[in-house]
């Protein structure tokens, strides 16, 4: 039996001499792994803060920097990282001494090439059950759907960003999932077991947002009857979620770039600063690039922010997703309702296959939990997801496949156009079209 592969894991392969990195590196990507060689330990290290990996893979004599150096910098830079040794006969006992430092085993030269593969797949799975076991265990926790491809490169990232204490940027459309995905990055990092504070700063007016995030002292404005921490230092050691980052004004933006730079925040009302140690994740739904151009948010603090952009795509361009989804949401629905429901009719199936889901995940779990609670049978009928008369059940006519993607098209075409306050040019170029194509997509379908 082959060993397992864990999809889509990066390995990082070091070796002084060329021929071994070349070796190792086309074993691991035959095996289906995305692999980049160093043969500078130095250069390596340089990698690691840029670019995270799943696993190290490293000689232990190297000149320069040896593989237990290499060990002990890579796992600081990403705490938690699985390293395995290559080793001569005659460093055996070194090599176990390094497992001591952290290391997750030892492989002697010359190896077996299937030996080495089921290594790797064990330490990988290893590490990720590890992440996922955080996660799962965490207040609210829940597994991330990813059928979908595009889902499957969104945890891969977060397996890779997890450990490392970089800021990640998540974009996408309101109801993607932009807070599971934070949490997610927080129970799957060395960083899980403390708090986990989220605040969407677009509810806030800027007066109270300020008091919000950096606290105030007793008596730094009317109603200031004592000390009160902000989401800074009640997320200190941590990480701290801040949902649509966009929305805040560029003079609040300043106070923020601030803090993020100096790492410590001072209060409303008071003259000294306190450190903080937070792991910050920001969020939004806005091109913030767009934003930058022109001069609605700082360049300095994008670039603070967009050191690991995440990206979510909306939910009708990840339809593999669709009904893994509604099943977990039936199933919490159904337990927490104590309801014995077996699923859904083909009729309602189709729809939600067809529908373009302007509300993404979001609406797609209020569904759901409509048609559950409503059910008088066993199973969802489609007159239980109490639809509007404009939104009905498509007909065995209107199923055909081009008008299925007509109405897709145009739905994704409107949230689109609605994203960017219907600036045609900017629709055109998230599209990837151009602007006559677009002008007739929009003609054609009734869009202005």
């Amino acid at each position: 039996m082959s060993a397992p592969k864990v999809h889509l894991a990066k390995i990082a392969v070091l070796d002084d001499e060329r021929g071994m990195v070349e070796i190792v590196s086309m074993l691991m990507r035959r095996a289906g792994y995305d692999v980049v060689g160093f043969n500078d330990p130095y250069a390596l290290l340089a990698s690691l803060e840029r670019e995270p990996v799943d696993l190290l893979l490293t000689d232990l004599k190297m000149p320069g920097l040896d593989g237990v150096e290499v060990l002990e910098r890579a796992r600081k830079l990403l705490p938690g990282l699985p390293v395995i040794l290559f080793t001569a006969h005659a460093t055996v006992q070194t090599a176990i001494s390094a497992m001591k430092k952290g290391a997750y085993d030892y492989v002697q030269k010359p190896f077996d090439n299937t030996e080495l593969k089921s290594l790797v797949a064990r330490a990988l799975e290893h590490s990720f059950l590890r992440s996922e076991n955080r996660y799962l265990k965490a207040p609210g926790g829940a597994p991330i759907i990813a059928e979908s491809s595009a889902m499957k490169r969104v945890m891969s990232m977060v397996r890779r960003v997890a450990r490392s204490q970089s800021t990640v940027l998540v974009t996408g459309q309101s109801g993607t999932g932009k807070e599971v995905v934070a949490r997610a990055l927080h129970y799957s990092s060395d960083r899980a077991d403390a708090p986990f504070v989220a605040l969407n700063v677009k509810a806030l007016s800027e007066s109270v947002l300020e008091s919000e995030l950096f606290g105030h002292v007793a008596g730094a404005f009317t109603g200031a009857r004592g000390d009160k921490p902000g989401v800074f230092e009640r997320a200190d050691g941590g990480t701290l979620l801040l949902d649509e980052i966009g929305e805040v004004s560029v003079d609040f933006q300043a106070k923020l770039l601030r803090t993020l730079q100096e790492r410590e925040v001072q209060p409303v009302g008071a003259t000294e600063t306190r450190p903080v140690d937070v792991r910050l994740i920001a969020a939004t739904h806005r091109d913030l690039e767009a934003d930058v151009r022109e001069g609605r948010f700082r360049e300095d603090l994008f670039y603070r922010l967009h050191v690991i952009p995440i990206h979510l795509a909306p939910l009708r361009d990840r339809r593999e997703d669709i009904l893994p989804l509604a099943r977990s949401f039936l199933g919490r629905v159904a337990q927490r309702e104590a309801r014995s429901l077996r699923g859904w009719t083909p009729e309602v199936e189709r729809w939600l296959l067809s529908h373009p889901w302007p509300g993404n995940v979001r609406e797609l779990q209020n569904v759901i939990e409509r048609g559950a609670v409503l059910a008088s049978e066993g199973h969802i009928e489609l007159a239980d997801l109490a639809l509007d008369a404009t939104e009905d059940a498509p007909s065995a006519a209107s199923s055909k496949l081009g008008e299925l993607l007509d109405r897709a098209t145009a739905e994704h075409i409107r949230c689109v156009l609605e994203d960017v306050d219907g600036k045609r040019v900017e629709a055109a170029r998230r599209l990837d079209i151009d602007r006559t194509t677009l002008y007739r997509l929009m003609r054609k379908h009734g869009l202005t």
